[in-house]
């Protein structure tokens, strides 16, 4: 399983299936560590407020609220709420 980060979120590619802004960490993060393994977390500076929690899965950045997923980034694009 892959993910593909677009301008709502994640796309679970292959399954038309989404993880789109604003769902649950509870219930995103675990989907995301069993396919890509552990996420490596981020320090928060640089982040705009209400950012709780930053994590990378090999270059693929996701920001999280301590209630929601609010951003992404890559080496090159991102989307939503993210840490410079």
């Amino acid at each position: 399983m892959s993910f593909t980060p677009d301008a709502q979120g994640l796309l679970v590619s292959g399954t038309g299936q989404r993880m789109d802004f604003g769902r649950s960490p509870r219930g995103m993060i675990p989907v995301l560590e069993r396919e890509l393994g552990a996420g490596r977390a981020l320090p928060l500076a640089g982040c705009a407020p209400g950012i709780a929690r930053q994590l990378d899965w090999d270059g693929l950045i996701l920001t999280f609220s301590s209630e929601r997923f609010v951003g992404w980034k890559t080496a090159g694009e991102s989307a939503g709420q993210t840490c410079a």
